[in-house]
């Protein structure tokens, strides 16, 4: 842990304030300077290693509350909140947010919460679903952890040691383990006896029933599952349980979900993945190929390297469809503007992958507010299909801070410092204004027409 350094100015204020203590009397009990400790509350001081020793030994403090406990999520959260409509004439820069996550932490939960809950019943409008929409509160909780749990990581890792689970068939050790362990037995049906799943757990046969339409690594991970389930329990119900949604289809989402990633951390052990990762220049191909697992399954494994002292490159995911709309998206600790977006934008080439199936996309894109980013687009098929014969089709795109996308085998060839392609959040919400590419007016600025001119742009709009 040498070397690392956090900002958590809000967990370090509220475990003063938990304690009945002034900056002074922390300060003297830290053997720091008051007004240090002033500035790490801050936010305009890092939370050294050192200072993360002190205060494990001085107050019991468990170092994961510095990055699991952020004020609304953290600032990547509170960003794509900020990026609806409703506050598109604000222009909130990400240095003003940064200065209100740690001037008024308490301000900022409260606005998180209220946001997400009429965002979750639809804000009211006359469109809106009549229920709350629990998937808000269940990617909150994920981002509220930086969809990193170092108890499920460390208990699926002790039992891959204890499996052997860098040799050999994972698929026939997971199934023997199933078996001697609590007596279940595998059978693979054909797709007209289980028409409409790809999995089935028959506790009066004593067997878990997969689709013959999974394929090899998704028959490992549904095995995985399934001893995530029975193994993980007490793991999982004390995350559930600390989230307290309040909602118990929520907590089912959230339960499923931590199933899922358990499966992941037990074929992809934590040190393991990331030594290989480390090694490869997260070379996708090769990593897939190493630990059998699918492109979609190592994407999402790649967005939860987060463990203090041993993270991996700070990936984010998004799942999107032909129509652009996102039904996976995982930030972990990647600072993303694009997953915060609500809208996609054009010019972003992440539609291009449904028309090169199994291929992989690159490219170099800066958002409005300067960020750049490289992302790497790959469509697929998901398993099974339904009656009429369809089969859904999603692009997975990873994608990592610019500076960082050197150590990335996908980028190699790719010029990193030359001019991005420069992509926004949706028409509605880009501020770009003379983008030739846009088909909506910005929310919140004035359309102008002038009958003597034809421009470029067909929307042009009023000088501020």
């Amino acid at each position: 842990m040498s070397g690392a350094k956090v900002i958590a100015g809000h967990a370090v204020r509220r475990l003063r304030r938990q304690n009945g203590l002034s900056q002074a009397a922390m300060a003297e009990m830290l053997d720091i300077s008051p007004s240090y400790l002033n500035l790490v509350e801050r936010n305009q001081r890092p939370v050294s290693a050192a200072l993360l020793v002190r205060l494990v030994e001085t107050f019991d403090f468990d170092p994961r509350a510095l990055t699991s406990d952020a004020p609304g999520g953290g600032a990547a959260a509170m960003r794509r909140r900020l990026a609806d409509p409703l506050f598109a004439d604000l222009e909130i820069d990400r240095a003003e947010l940064e200065e209100w996550l740690a001037a008024a932490p308490g301000g900022a939960e409260a606005f998180a919460r209220a946001f997400d809950r009429l965002a979750g019943a639809g804000g009211g409008g006359t469109e809106a679903p009549a229920i709350p929409d629990p998937t808000v509160s269940v990617r909150r909780e994920i981002e509220r952890w930086r969809n990193h749990f170092p108890d499920l990581d460390a208990a699926a890792e002790g039992l891959a040691d204890e499996l052997r689970m860098g040799a050999g068939d994972l698929y026939a050790t997971l199934a023997e383990r199933l078996r001697v362990r609590h007596a279940l037995t595998i059978r693979i049906l054909p797709i007209d006896i289980l028409p409409e799943l790809l999995t089935r757990l028959d506790l009066h046969a004593r067997q878990l029933q997969l689709s013959e339409m999974l394929d090899g690594p998704a028959r490992v991970f549904a095995l995985a599952t399934q001893l995530a389930q029975l193994e993980a329990r007490a793991e999982i119900e004390a995350l559930a349980r600390g989230a307290a949604f309040g909602d118990r289809l929520a907590e089912r989402l959230f339960r499923r979900y931590l199933h899922r990633y358990f499966a992941a951390a037990l074929v992809m052990p934590y040190a393991r993945f990331l030594r290989a990762c480390e090694a490869t220049g997260y070379d996708l191909e090769i990593l897939a190929r190493r630990f059998g697992v699918s492109h979609e399954q190592l994407a999402h494994r790649l967005t939860t390297l987060g463990r203090v002292g041993a993270r991996g490159l700070p990936f984010f995911l998004m799942r999107i469809d032909r129509a652009g709309q996102v039904s996976k998206r995982y930030a972990g600790s990647a600072n993303a503007v694009l997953v915060e977006a609500d809208g996609r934008c054009p010019l972003w080439q992440v539609f291009a992958a449904f028309e090169r199936m199994g291929e992989t996309i690159f490219q170099l894109v800066e958002m409005p507010d300067g960020s750049r980013f490289a992302t790497i687009a790959r469509a697929q098929e998901r398993a099974g299909r339904d009656a009429s014969g369809v089969r859904a089709r999603f692009a997975i795109v990873l994608g990592v801070e610019a500076g960082l996308a050197g150590q990335v085998a996908a980028a190699r060839g790719h010029p990193l410092t030359e001019a991005a392609t420069p992509i926004g959040p949706g028409c509605r919400q880009c501020s770009r204004p003379a983008c030739p590419q846009r088909s909506l007016p910005i929310n919140g600025r004035v359309l102008t027409v002038n009958e003597r001119d034809r421009p470029i742009n067909t929307l042009v709009f009023a000088q501020d």
